[in-house]
Formats: structure tokens, sequence, C-alpha cells
């Protein structure tokens, strides 16, 4: 699909295995989340820009690379999206944070928004969206909104999961914004769970129904 890179990494699929298990645990599915963060953010990251600098190391100077521009952004979609922003921010620890606040309406499916935060220069910045699940795709959708009307230009979607229906729509809204996740599922079911999925990724990690 147009815009989809799907991280077929061994370590990824993996993981993810364990995951869609419905018997693992609250603890180890919330580990293995931030796991999978390291690997899915080392490839969603895999083409930034770097400069040479010069370095001093204790055989002499040298020149090596370092990233390049202002430092990235992670807008983590709450609340499921801060699973995958720890395991990010371990790799990134410098990496600014918006938090966006979206709820899922259980008659309609829309998102209902509860709470925006971000950088006041994101418009100069790379920002990652997180959001494990893609499936109906109305809350990522109206994140990205929300984050474009506040000056994001530059902006990467990135999932553990996501359904068909889910990246039509993305994509339909928002063409220039690639999509990165583990895997492309079969479908939406009619509650907008994706199947076979993993159940729902928010109370999987925090242990809520």
């Amino acid at each position: 699909m147009q815009n989809l890179t799907v991280i077929d990494h061994p370590l990824v699929q993996h993981k993810l295995t364990i995951m869609r298990c419905k018997d693992t645990s609250t603890a180890s599915f919330r580990r293995l989340l931030e796991e999978i963060a390291h690997l899915l953010c080392y490839e969603v990251t895999r083409d930034l820009e770097v400069d040479m600098i010069e370095v001093d190391t204790p055989m002499g100077p040298t020149m090596a690379p370092s990233l390049k521009g202002k430092k990235l952004v992670f807008a983590s979609i709450l609340r499921a999206g801060n699973g995958l922003l720890s395991g990010m921010l371990d790799l990134v620890p410098s990496a600014r944070v918006a938090h966006i606040g979206l709820y899922r309406d259980p008659e309609t499916l829309q998102p209902v928004e509860y709470y925006f935060k971000a950088p006041t220069d994101i418009e100069d910045r790379l920002v990652i969206v997180v959001d494990p699940m893609l499936a109906t795709a109305n809350s990522a959708v109206a994140a990205i909104e929300k984050l474009k009307e506040r000056g994001a230009n530059n902006i990467r979607f990135l999932c553990l999961l996501a359904a068909p229906e889910g990246v039509e729509r993305f994509i339909a809204a928002h063409p220039d914004v690639p999509i990165f996740t583990a895997a492309l599922d079969e479908r939406i079911d009619e509650h907008g769970y994706i199947v076979p999925g993993l159940g729902d990724a928010g109370d999987r990690m925090y242990g809520t129904r």
C-alpha cells in the first residue's frame, strides 16, 4: 500500500506474536511493547540527516556523524501511545514530547479530544506520532489534523498494528504522512477492533477493562 512500511524484522514479529496471545500478562505485555518500540524507533528514524562534527577521541581528533537540526518530537496519542513513547524515549531521551488526548466514542467510533500539549516550535521539527493501533484511523487522522493546525509539516505515524480500512482512511486524509507498522492485519470488526489483532492495547497495557 502507498505510504505504508511494514517492519517485518524477526525480533519484532516474534515479540508481537507473544503480545497477541490472550494469556500474556499485563506486565509482559507492557515490557514487550517497550521492547518493540526500541526496534520500531530504529526503523522510523533510519533516514535522519546527520552532520559531520569534530570529536576528540582518546586516540586523537576525528570527524564523526551527529544528528542534524532540531531535536525530534514524539507525539503520543493518549493513553495507549504512551506504551510506545516510553520505549522510544529510551533510544532518543532528548526528544521533545507532545501529548494528544483523544478517546473513541463507543457509539459513533469518532474521536473526542480532551487534551493537547506540544512544543511551541513544532513547525521546525520532525514529528513522529505514536499509537499502537491504526484501526478506523479516526483518532490518528484527528491527531494529525491538530498537529498540522499548530504548524507541524514534517510528520510520520508509527503504530504496532494496522488494518487495511484504517490505512486507506489515513492515506486519504493525510497522503503526505508515511505510516510505519509492525503488521497489517486482516480487517476491523463491527466494533472497530482490529482482527486478529491483540485486543485493546490500552486495557492490556494497564490492566483495565
